[in-house]
């Protein structure tokens, strides 16, 4: 099963390079955008920090560590899951999600394989600079243990955002257009390029439980910057376990949504 699913993957989107490559302009104006916006943001902490020093006693490295850390989940997600933001915004309301519901594959796959972000290299190089940078100056612990939960706290960073888009686009199935919701729910994902200790309580709470993007960047990234955390996450490996917990209930919460969805799913007509 799994062997016929990637073979199926590969030829959706072989299907969907031959696509793009006919306006190649219109790939490289979007790879550029999105990498003119993350340049932005990073040039924003640089204005901060030339009328403060530290930030509730984050200095600029360690920012810039977690604001490149918060790149690399949210472009892994953007690349391979953007197309469930079409479910929120079009294809119940407009009934085009009936052509997946009479093939005879399972529904997600189909709509994440059509079709992958190649905007989302902008957010993994800038992503990977930014570590990289980190690394050089010795702002992070580096040895075989680190790499190792760097490695697990990205996917299960993906998977929490991946799983959060799923979930709010899946309300599409009974409000018919779901995209303001989800668009308002992502863009909390900005709250986690900052430490949340500078935020306000009732902020912290819902983007650490409500809407956990505290864990795709802030939480994981004092693990790896040696800084204390909500959890003592700065010497406690714990809080990758725990970023793992929460990405499966999420995942799992989604999913179910998603599958209820489905089963109450009428078509648009015309």
């Amino acid at each position: 099963m799994i062997k016929r699913y990637l073979r199926l993957y590969k030829v959706l989107i072989s299907q969907f390079f031959k696509v793009i490559m006919q306006s190649k302009v219109d790939f490289l104006m979007g790879l550029f955008g999105f990498f003119f916006t993350q340049i932005v943001g990073i040039a924003f902490l640089y204005l901060v920090f030339q009328q403060i020093p530290t930030l509730q006693g984050w200095t600029l490295d360690q920012l810039i560590f977690i604001y490149g850390f918060a790149q690399i989940p949210r472009g892994i997600d953007h690349l391979f899951t953007d197309n469930i933001w079409m479910v929120a915004w079009r294809m119940v309301i407009n009934g085009d999600f009936d052509r997946y519901m009479l093939r005879p594959m399972n529904v997600l796959f189909q709509i994440i394989g059509e079709k992958l972000q190649p905007d989302a290299l902008g957010e993994l190089l800038v992503g990977s600079i930014l570590i990289v940078r980190s690394m050089m100056k010795g702002v992070v612990i580096i040895d075989a243990v680190h790499i190792f939960f760097f490695i697990l706290s990205v996917l299960a960073g993906a998977l929490i955002y991946t799983s959060i888009k799923l979930f709010f686009a899946s309300l599409a199935f009974w409000v018919k257009c779901s995209g303001p919701f989800l668009q308002t729910a992502y863009e909390m994902a900005d709250f986690a390029k900052y430490p949340s200790e500078i935020y306000a309580k009732p902020i912290r709470f819902i983007i650490t439980w409500i809407v956990p993007f505290a864990f795709v960047a802030y939480l994981p990234a004092s693990y790896f910057l040696g800084m204390g955390g909500f959890f003592g996450s700065g010497s406690n490996p714990g809080v990758i376990g725990i970023e793992w917990m929460i990405a499966v209930v999420f995942c799992g919460v989604a999913y179910l949504v998603f599958q209820k969805g489905i089963r109450i799913y009428e078509s648009a007509g015309n």
